[in-house]
């Protein structure tokens, strides 16, 4: 494919074109943007300075946040920009840019997922063996798999769409640059390149989704069998706030990418874009993490250091 482009930029249209609409958006998807970046920061550096906190949950929580971190600072600037200035152009490159880095930081965050729950499962089921079998390089080698694995699925079709041409209408209808929107205004036949992303997607999702089952299913077969019942339910608590995420991840993620026609673009899409986008990674960071007790416990002795610190002051 020769890239033969007269379009210099594209428009995007958001998620509404009446201004005061735009305006409420935008405040609330600033709280919601700032929430994502507070408990995501938490994570990090309570992972970082707590002695009590390196271990292999945490690490993969620490690298999960960060690519939340890096996935919601991709997306939510820009479209908040043109929420408050009505400005909703944006170049080729930008787009083209914002739609790889995306795509593979969102493969990445479900490796990741299906990792954390593995390594739950592990912990659970498998308590004496779990310290021997996920040491320090297991971990680094699990994260690597996941750039790598997302890498090799994601990229290739993903970089093939900015190898298109584009001779006009320039008008994307999202709030965001993505593949369908893109594969839609282009003036060539993407019929190959719409297969090769379904079964790359396909692949992704159902294979990721598949892990978390098992290992999810797994750990509830063990929870059964805890004698406790103020155990049992302390456990079904933080698995049905896990499932929640999972429900809404992969639900939204499967009704928007596991289908054929790829380049159909609907207005509902952008409301299933947004639940993956913008609900999830708000909800991520406070179930999978600020619930647990370590996690509160750890805050809690920071702040009050941190109290004491000013006091002093």
């Amino acid at each position: 494919m020769k890239n033969r482009s007269t379009v210099v930029e594209f428009i995007i249209l958001g998620l509404s074109d009446d201004h005061h609409v735009n305006i409420h958006l935008f405040v609330v998807l600033l709280g919601f943007f700032l929430l994502t970046l507070i408990g995501n920061l938490i994570i990090v550096t309570l992972s970082l300075m707590d002695h009590r906190l390196q271990t292999p949950m945490y690490f993969f929580l620490r690298n999960f946040a960060v690519l939340e971190i890096c996935f919601t600072s991709l997306i939510m600037p820009r479209f908040l920009y043109s929420l408050l200035t009505e400005r909703k152009s944006i170049s080729l490159p930008g787009c083209f840019l914002q739609m790889l880095l995306g795509f593979v930081l969102a493969a990445c965050m479900f490796c990741h997922g299906a990792v954390m729950s593995f390594d739950r499962y592990m912990a659970i089921c498998h308590p004496l063996r779990y310290g021997t079998i996920m040491n320090g390089r297991v971990c680094f080698q699990l994260v690597l798999s996941c750039w790598v694995m997302s890498f090799l699925l994601i990229f290739p079709p993903t970089f093939m769409v900015v190898l298109l041409p584009f001779c006009g209408p320039n008008i994307i209808n999202h709030f965001c640059c993505d593949t369908a929107a893109l594969l839609q205004l282009s003036c060539m036949d993407t019929g190959h390149l719409e297969v090769m992303i379904f079964v790359s997607t396909t692949v992704l999702l159902l294979g990721t989704l598949t892990v978390t089952i098992i290992s999810y299913g797994c750990i509830i077969s063990t929870i059964m069998r805890i004698p406790s019942t103020t155990g049992r339910k302390k456990a079904f608590s933080t698995c049905s706030a896990h499932f929640l995420v999972v429900v809404i991840l992969y639900s939204s993620s499967i009704f928007r990418f596991i289908r054929p026609a790829q380049r159909d673009v609907r207005d509902f899409d952008k409301i299933v874009a947004f639940m993956y986008c913008v609900v999830a990674p708000l909800f991520n960071p406070y179930i999978y993490a600020l619930r647990n007790e370590q996690i509160k416990e750890s805050l809690k002795d920071a702040c009050g250091r941190a109290f004491s610190k000013c006091l002093r002051l």
